[in-house]
């Protein structure tokens, strides 16, 4: 391993549990902007980007997405060393640098942990299949074929086809739930984990804020390698793009099997040795009970665990409602969630829910009573973009019958200039073309009109900075109009009162809040600052915000 930085970058003065009340930004490096005019986006490009995020848009912490050394088939998720930076997104150096730039500006930084596979170039897993009596053989899930012949089990990856790989050389099959290029470690071996352990420590001895675990439900499988059942009728996930074998069977046994939380509070014991660094974990969609496991016994286990289930909601009132109220219920006493409604591996906001109730989402989601965590462009309303099969990035998509992400990713648009403000190199070296509607969603010009997407997202940034009722107040869902139509709620904090209503039609509809007041943010063009009664009538598609009256005032 590189050796860590002698001098670990200071971090921002620190508040307690300070992600309770941040605003998360996900980068995706490679397309948030290129700052040596090669066509990919990189760190470079990123720090040149931290005035926008903190003070322009008003974020309050980063992610940057992986950008470790790999091949690059799965946007960086395929890692050949975890202590170096791949050269396309810059240096170990150029990361102190944007922890150095970002900490000035209050700005926290999480990256990407991704301990659950590598690269089929890593060294580990050279070393791994070079024979059968290899010391780190063992380090990854090697097994010989059925007695029949054929791969150990049924399992299904979520690129297509099996999960396992058969090595000629060797005679043993290797597993990988995601591209054969991305061999699974065996985090039942305890080397492994000592040396996964270490690699976050690097990364948290530099100086980072936090991490996002990828795929943390995945680490533990079922030792004993059974079948998974099928699914009766499909298990097809319409919110999510996984190659259609995936959804061929119930994947019980590949994945969240219980020992997968001891072997996470193994991880937050590492994390807890850095005071008030917090770790993300992604996991799958799942019920609330099981999902409030990740948080551990006694708040042992992840600080934050992605809600997916949220994600993959139906776009309905009453459906958001019962999802939201599951949520809360089952969240441990002391917990707090962080909520995303986009991300890089499923269709974008605006091409979901079409414009306009995108900005309804936009409210949604900066007034909940969570970590809200933003995908860098849906603050432009930005839209998949169709990539050309020669143009593509993701090696998911290359598999046959195999579905790309490409169009979800695509190139932040800026300006109006050449390929968008994104980069100066040639387009046909773009890392993933522009969007066709750049010119009409770029920054510069949304920040131009005043009814905008990204001016919609900083007036709620900075009306949740402001207002402690929304950044870390209670709240309480309501019962104030059509339940398959609108969905209200209050947030509180000490005499501060905040009531929020969300018309998700296209038609006018009537509610009833519990008080009247003026209007803090509407969706609609409603003037902010006017009043309102407790009967009010919501335009189609509009979501308000309301600081209540009789001197329950919002602290903005």
């Amino acid at each position: 391993m590189p050796t860590p930085s002698p001098t670990p970058t200071t971090r921002p003065d620190r508040t307690e549990l300070w992600w309770r009340g941040a605003v998360v930004y996900e980068c995706h490096l490679p397309s948030l902007r290129d700052g040596n005019g090669d066509g990919t986006g990189d760190l470079e490009g990123l720090i040149a980007s931290l005035d926008h995020l903190s003070g322009t848009l008003g974020v309050d912490a980063i992610w940057t997405g992986p950008f470790y050394r790999s091949p690059l088939l799965d946007q960086g998720f395929d890692v050949t060393d975890h202590t170096d930076v791949e050269p396309v997104f810059g240096t170990l150096e150029t990361v102190d640098r944007l922890l150095g730039e970002a900490h000035a500006r209050g700005l926290r930084v999480i990256v990407d942990y991704i301990p659950n596979h590598t690269s089929d170039q890593h060294p580990w897993f050279v070393e791994s299949r070079s024979s059968r009596t290899s010391p780190k053989r063992d380090w990854y899930v090697w097994r010989d074929p059925r007695p029949a012949g054929g791969p150990p089990n049924n399992w299904t990856s979520e690129a297509g086809g099996s999960v396992w790989e058969f090595d000629e050389p060797t005679g043993q099959y290797y597993l990988h739930s995601h591209l054969k290029e991305q061999p699974d470690l065996d985090w039942r071996n305890p080397d492994v984990r000592a040396a996964m352990l270490d690699v976050l420590r690097f990364w948290l001895d530099r100086g980072v804020d936090g991490v996002r675990i990828d795929v943390a439900h995945m680490l533990m499988k079922d030792p004993e390698l059974r079948d998974n059942p099928p699914a009766p009728g499909g298990n097809h996930n319409p919110f999510d793009l996984q190659h259609p074998d995936f959804g061929m069977q119930l994947h019980v046994h590949d994945r969240r099997h219980p020992d997968t939380h001891e072997a996470l509070s193994q991880i937050r014991a590492v994390v807890d040795a850095y005071p008030e660094a917090v770790t993300i974990a992604e996991i799958e969609a799942m019920s609330w009970a099981d999902w409030a496991e990740y948080y551990g016994a006694d708040l042992g286990g992840m600080h934050l665990p992605f809600p997916f289930r949220l994600i993959e909601t139906e776009w309905r009132a009453g459906a958001l409602r019962a999802e939201l109220a599951g949520l809360y219920a089952a969240l441990p006493p002391g917990a707090w969630p962080i909520m995303a409604l986009g991300n890089h591996d499923r269709s974008r906001l605006a091409t979901r829910l079409g414009p306009a109730q995108a900005r309804v989402a936009a409210v949604l989601l900066l007034t909940l009573a969570a970590t809200p965590c933003l995908l860098y462009g849906d603050e432009l309303g930005m839209t998949d973009q169709p990539v050309p099969p020669e143009r593509q990035r993701d090696w998911f998509g290359r598999t046959a019958g195999g579905v790309s992400r490409d169009p979800v990713r695509t190139p932040m648009p800026w300006n109006d200039g050449p390929n968008a403000g994104f980069s100066t190199a040639p387009e046909e070296a773009l890392w993933l073309p522009v969007a066709g509607n750049a010119a009409e969603i770029n920054v510069d010009a949304q920040l131009r009109d005043p009814g905008s997407f990204l001016c919609l997202y900083r007036e709620l940034l900075r009306l949740r900075s402001a207002c402690t009722a929304l950044r870390t107040g209670s709240m309480e869902l309501l019962d104030a109009g059509p339940a398959d139509a609108v969905l209200a709620y209050e947030r509180r904090a000490g005499d501060g009162r905040v009531l929020v209503a969300l018309n998700l039609t296209g038609a006018p509809q009537r509610v009833v809040l519990p008080a009247g007041g003026r209007v803090l943010v509407s969706t609609t063009g409603r003037r902010a600052g006017g009043g309102v009664d407790r009967s009010l009538l919501l335009a189609a598609d509009e979501a308000i915000v309301i600081d209540t009256d009789g001197g329950n005032r919002a602290d903005h």
